[in-house]
């Protein structure tokens, strides 16, 4: 997970929580959070999550997943995230929520079909969803899971969607299916799968 001050504590929790109940039945599965330098991180709320790396010495991941939250302007307009992520392969790539802006800002969804969380709130005038289509480079849909090469998921609560199918990409629908009934969000998955859909857009793949 990449992380930087001002993520929603709840990206972080669904996304950690479900590769920590995935290791049950994973045992490969780990995990590491990743932000501008290692050391304590400020999150939305008021939380303070410890990030194990820094961008200048973060391990090869199979995926990083860049989470949301109120602080994504200030990260989408850090030159040295940006640079850290440009340098990754598109495959090895998700966000949730508005981590997809900063995935914007870095060119990583120029070309391709994206989601991310689809209503303004608080302060914003502007939907993230809208705001990520405004340019014309990205082509924005309401979605739960948008695969695209790269993953982005759609808002909040979806961390955790986004999360397992991550998982059945890299270790198959079955183990996917199994973390969520340990996890007893079956039922929350596949409505939420009948609701907005996973879109797999295999012109941006």
């Amino acid at each position: 997970m990449l992380i930087y001050e001002g993520v929603e504590p709840i990206d972080i929790g669904g996304t950690i929580g479900v590769l920590s109940m995935a290791r049950r039945i994973l045992p490969n599965v780990s995990t590491n959070v990743i932000a501008r330098f290692s050391g304590p991180v400020p999150l939305a709320g008021g939380l303070t999550v410890i990030a194990d790396h820094g961008i200048d010495t973060a391990p090869v991941c199979d995926v990083v997943i860049v989470c949301g939250g109120p602080g994504w302007p200030l990260a989408a307009a850090d030159q040295a995230i940006l640079g850290y992520l440009r340098g990754l392969s598109p495959e090895t790539v998700a966000s949730v929520c508005t981590g997809a802006m900063i995935l914007g800002a870095a060119g990583l969804l120029d070309g391709r079909m994206a989601t991310t969380r689809r209503h303004a709130v608080g302060a914003e005038s502007v939907a993230p969803l809208d705001l990520l289509g405004c340019g014309g480079t990205v082509r924005t849909t309401v979605a739960q899971v948008v695969d695209a090469g790269v993953v982005t998921g759609g808002g909040v609560s979806l961390a955790i969607d986004t999360t397992l199918y991550l998982l059945g990409r890299i270790y198959g629908e079955d183990a996917a299916a199994e973390v969520a009934r340990i996890m007893e969000y079956s039922r929350a998955y596949e409505a939420n799968r009948a609701a907005l859909g996973i879109r797999v857009d295999l012109a941006g793949r």
